[in-house]
């Protein structure tokens, strides 16, 4: 299933946040959402200090992993999302 997560960073620790993501290597940063999570892509607002990742996962706790390894510098929330064709077949089943 896929997710899309936002987050807003808090604001006495973006140099923190930033500083840090920015040092993570590639394999870092996978280790840090795990393997049960497929990283679709994930977009920065560096001005806004905010941004979204989609990915896909059939694990909760692996989400709540992920989230848990960053809530001490921002507030994420996730949602569940669906693409035209799955949106399309939600529509279909409702009628």
């Amino acid at each position: 299933m896929k997710f899309m997560m936002t987050w807003r960073i808090h604001e006495d620790q973006r140099q923190e946040a930033l500083k840090g993501f920015s040092e993570m290597t590639k394999e870092q940063d996978a280790a840090d959402y795990g393997d049960k999570i497929k990283l679709i892509g994930r977009w920065h607002d560096l001005a806004g200090f905010t941004g979204f990742a989609v990915f896909e996962t059939d694990d909760p706790h692996a989400i709540a992993h992920w989230a848990l390894n960053w809530n001490q510098i921002l507030d994420a929330h996730v949602i569940p999302v669906f693409d035209d064709d799955e949106t399309r077949q939600i529509g279909k089943e409702r009628n």
